[in-house]
């Protein structure tokens, strides 16, 4: 029994002396892969959801460290008048990300909605949210970023671009305030296509007034789809007239 013995002991010290040699072969089996926690970057043709938010093969990905407008937050003019800056930020990642495509997302976290948090670059290099937020279409979201973006920030704010060409609420307040009706409000997860396929409609590819067959399929675009707002074009809330 003890040769027995120590045979057994002998071959477990043989044992573990080579899975530290091929420690490299072995899968991290740890919590935060249980967890999902690390997450391989995403990279493709991105649709844009609103100006912090983009879709990825069927992925909510959330922006890491700003904030941008919601899609029916309105913002003031440099003359006082009330505009849909939410909807403009929307249009001007769109314009921006259709320049250098595709896009890649690296990692960072899941938010509570089980969106994927990442920093995303254009085809170029340059990265999203800094040029977002350089460009007035988007606040540095110090709770989330340190400050990261804070340098950007004030260049817009001493430019007077974007939405700092008047008075705004920041977009975390405004929620705050209309938590009812906002659309950040609900959890988003990933995308279910069928879900898509049985509404009938679909933001992409784009469409016009002309392709579109009644006024509740344009009002669906005009609400979901960050290009619906070029169906209103005296921006009075109703798309293609003719059909509305």
């Amino acid at each position: 029994m003890r040769l027995a013995l120590l045979t057994v002991v002998a071959a477990a010290v043989l044992a573990t002396q080579s899975a530290m040699r091929h420690s490299d072969r072995i899968p991290d089996i740890g919590v935060s892969n249980w967890l999902g926690a690390k997450q391989e970057p995403i990279n493709g043709v991105a649709s844009v959801v609103d100006g912090d938010t983009i879709e990825i093969h069927g992925q909510r990905i959330r922006f890491n460290g700003i904030d941008a407008p919601e899609s029916n937050q309105s913002c003031g003019d440099a003359k006082g008048f009330d505009y849909p800056c939410g909807r403009r930020s929307a249009e001007a990642l769109e314009t921006f990300l259709l320049a250098s495509s595709p896009v890649k997302c690296t990692f960072v976290t899941w938010d509570r909605y089980r969106r994927f948090v990442g920093d995303c670059q254009r085809a170029d290099g340059i990265n999203v949210a800094a040029w977002m937020v350089e460009h007035g279409q988007a606040l540095d979201w110090p709770r989330y970023s340190r400050g990261a973006y804070s340098a950007q920030q004030a260049k817009a704010a001493t430019a007077k671009i974007g939405i700092w060409v008047g008075a705004f609420q920041a977009p975390w307040e405004w929620r705050a305030q209309h938590s009812e009706s906002t659309p950040s409000s609900k959890p988003l997860g990933i995308i279910k296509r069928p879900l898509v396929a049985q509404s009938g409609y679909s933001c992409e590819p784009r469409r016009y007034c002309s392709q579109i067959g009644s006024c509740d399929e344009a009002r669906w675009y005009l609400e979901n789809c960050s290009w619906g707002g070029k169906l209103d074009r005296d921006k009075d809330g109703i798309p293609c007239e003719g059909l509305c």
